[in-house]
């Protein structure tokens, strides 16, 4: 995984995307979840791509129960886009990069 991808968590979520003065893409995913691990380079390129403007990180639904129920997470991969603590777009399931990135692009 990218350097650029943080790992959110139940105990520091809160700080790091609710409180961030910036937009955060936040990968909701599980171990087992085979479209999860599909997503997950592309999540990895846009981190990259997008480092010094955004926060990208995951957070594992199994691992961070708390968190998953707060936004009533159902369906996985979902990405949230949060920007002022508040969530602006929601994508459930696998989406091409491109689709991804001009959604950052409307919120950042």
């Amino acid at each position: 995984m990218s350097d650029a991808v943080e790992i959110f968590t139940d105990d520091n979520f809160e700080e790091k995307v609710e409180k961030s003065d910036k937009l955060a893409v936040v990968d909701f995913w599980a171990e087992w979840c085979a479209p999860c691990r599909m997503l997950s380079p592309t999540v990895a390129e846009l981190a990259e791509e997008n480092k010094e403007e955004i926060a990208v990180g995951k957070v594992n639904v199994d691992e961070n129960p708390k968190v998953a129920a707060k936004y009533g997470i159902r369906g996985i991969p979902t990405l949230l886009f949060f920007k002022d603590g508040a969530v602006k777009e929601q994508v459930v399931g696998v989406r091409p990069k491109e689709e991804i990135q001009s959604l950052i692009d409307k919120n950042k």
